[in-house]
């Protein structure tokens, strides 16, 4: 069980709503719909944990994406990859299959600008609407309610989700036609990043230096090196606590992504590419799912 933060949600009538993927960020995704005030259907690969949100949060569960976006509004998702997405989405046990002409698909996987640029095509075709909408802000941020979401996609569609979609964040905002969603957290990955990769050597540097490191971080947190990174991960990187958090492999397939995407549009990424492969050092030392401050663990 994921459990939500309480918290006052705007007042917009009613809608009919699905949520497909319910994993950490998926799972309180949906509740925050569902205390809103919306009627949400669930599906989630797995049975038993659609099940389990259905008995938490009220709502129904489907077998298939399809059953679960049939006489909805709005269709969210938020699953592992583009082959995950498109395996929710096309065929005849898809979402697509289901919704009806003039619904709208918001999807908050992390996936390539490609596969939103394709879905968007498809679903345009079909008479409905794509909006790719990527979050920041990890489980913590699920839970609370408190996400930021870059969205790419038609502009009325996005003014159709975007009341609905602030049950679960603190700012919901477009950032341009299709896949400028995906190409927003691309971003934010980048900069997230540099950042930790920073934060570690600055760490590492001052315990070898004998300093107290903690009273660094609160005096230097006060200046212009602070960082989200630095306020929530400083502390417990001098503790070596990386059980939490956003997964390193999930890391590595955003900046995969990432990479993936310099290649075509001509970007120089150098710092990116060594820091991606100072993930896979950590991977290869069993960190897969370790929070992504671990980095600094390769310095110790």
């Amino acid at each position: 069980m994921n459990a939500i933060t309480e918290r006052p949600y705007t007042t917009i009538p009613s809608l009919r709503v699905a949520f497909i993927g319910l994993g950490v960020m998926g799972y309180p995704m949906a509740g925050h719909l569902a205390r809103a005030g919306h009627a949400v259907t669930v599906y989630n690969r797995s049975p038993a944990k659609a099940q389990s949100w259905s008995t938490e949060f009220g709502g129904q569960h489907k077998a298939t994406p399809r059953e679960a976006a049939q006489g909805a509004d709005i269709v969210f998702a938020c699953v592992g990859n583009d082959a995950d997405l498109r395996s929710v989405t096309l065929g005849a046990d898809g979402a697509f299959s289901g919704m009806s002409s003039g619904s709208v698909f918001v999807d908050h996987t992390t996936a390539s600008a490609d596969v939103a640029r394709e879905l968007y095509a498809v679903a345009k075709d079909l008479g409905l609407s794509f909006i790719d909408a990527p979050v920041s802000g990890g489980q913590a941020g699920a839970q609370n309610g408190a996400l930021t979401v870059m969205c790419g996609g038609d502009a009325p569609a996005f003014e159709r989700v975007q009341p609905v979609g602030l049950a679960f964040s603190k700012a919901f905002t477009r950032m341009g036609e299709s896949g400028a969603g995906q190409l927003t957290k691309m971003v934010n990955q980048i900069c997230i990043a540099g950042l930790l990769q920073g934060l570690a050597e600055a760490i590492a540097f001052g315990q070898k230096a004998g300093l107290d490191v903690n009273q660094v971080l609160e005096v230097i947190g006060k200046g212009a090196a602070q960082s989200w990174q630095m306020d929530n991960r400083g502390k417990t990187m001098v503790a070596d606590q990386f059980d939490f958090g956003f997964a390193v492999d999930w890391m590595r397939k955003d900046l995969g992504l990432v990479l993936d995407e310099a290649k075509r549009n001509g970007a120089r990424l150098p710092v990116t590419a060594l820091v991606d492969q100072f993930y896979a050092d950590v991977q290869a030392n069993g960190g897969h799912r370790q929070d992504t401050s671990s980095l600094i663990k390769r310095l110790r």
